[in-house]
Parts: C-alpha cells; structure tokens; sequence
C-alpha cells in the first residue's frame, strides 16, 4: 500500500477515521489514534483566536490602566525594596485587565501589549515624579530598570 500524499513511500498505515493510506510524514496522532491531515482537522485553540476588535480592547485597556497606576505610582509613600513590588502589583494589574478586556484570551501579541503598557506605566511614573531635567535619570536608575523588568515579567505572564 502507497501514501495517498507521498506515491513513492510505502506503508501499512490508514487513518483511524476514513481508511486513507498514511505514511510516517502525514500521520497525525490524536487521543482516538493515527489520522489524516484532513480528518486530523487540526484547528487553532479559541483561547488565542483573538480578533482585531479585541486587541484594540486591549491596547484600551492596557493604556488607561497604566495611565492611572503610573500617575498613581509616585504617591505610594513606600520605597526601598516595597518599590519592587509595587511595581509587581502594577504589572499584575494591566495583566489582568488585558485579560479581563479580551474575555481571557492569550497570545503573543497580548503579551506584547501588556509589556508595553507596563512600559507606559512607568514612563508616566518619571514624568509624573520628576521634573523634566532629571527625568532620564529617574528612568535609567537601577532599581528602576530592575522594577519594571519585574512588571513586565508578571504582565506578561498573566497572559501566556
């Protein structure tokens, strides 16, 4: 017997489902056993089927939270190392409401979104804090940088 897509290879193989021929390259294995590409019907999962309409929902969402959180940022009177995770409950927050907007739906370019509104954050945090000379500096400081990669990291993860 011969592959249906493949004449040249020789094969025992037959999908599960229609009886089609299948050689090694074609086999699609699924809980019910060996099938066709077409009967395999692989299909992307819902949860990162996300449309226009909701990435613009969640670039909304991800730009009004961290418009408020970086203007708020500046006036939570702790600092040191609760300046961490400050940062952390902001990145979960646009996390969360990124996923909240688009109905909890995960995908790259979510987690895209969510970074960069964290980056938006704390942007707005050193316009906010600082006046316009020591901006930079504010931005570039260490303990800055190490707070908002946290941000990010846990924006980002509530979307995966």
């Amino acid at each position: 017997m011969r592959c249906a897509l493949h004449p040249e290879t020789e094969t025992n193989l037959s999908c599960s489902k229609c009886g089609q021929p299948i050689c090694p390259k074609c086999l699609i294995q699924t809980p019910v056993g060996a099938r066709c590409l077409e009967c395999a019907a692989l299909k992307r999962l819902p949860v990162y089927n996300v449309s226009a309409i909701s990435y613009a929902r969640a670039i909304g969402a991800g730009l009004i939270t961290a418009s408020v959180l970086g203007a708020i940022w500046p006036f939570i009177p702790l600092g040191g190392f609760f300046w961490l995770l400050i940062a952390l409950g902001i990145g979960y927050a646009i996390g969360e409401m990124v996923s909240l907007s688009v109905n909890r739906k995960r995908g790259l370019g979510l987690q895209v979104i969510a970074g960069i509104s964290m980056v938006v954050s704390y942007i707005i945090r050193g316009l906010v804090e600082t006046k316009l000379i020591a901006f930079l500096d504010s931005l570039l400081s260490v303990y800055g940088l190490i707070a908002l990669a946290l941000g990010i990291i846990i924006a980002v993860s509530r979307l995966r």
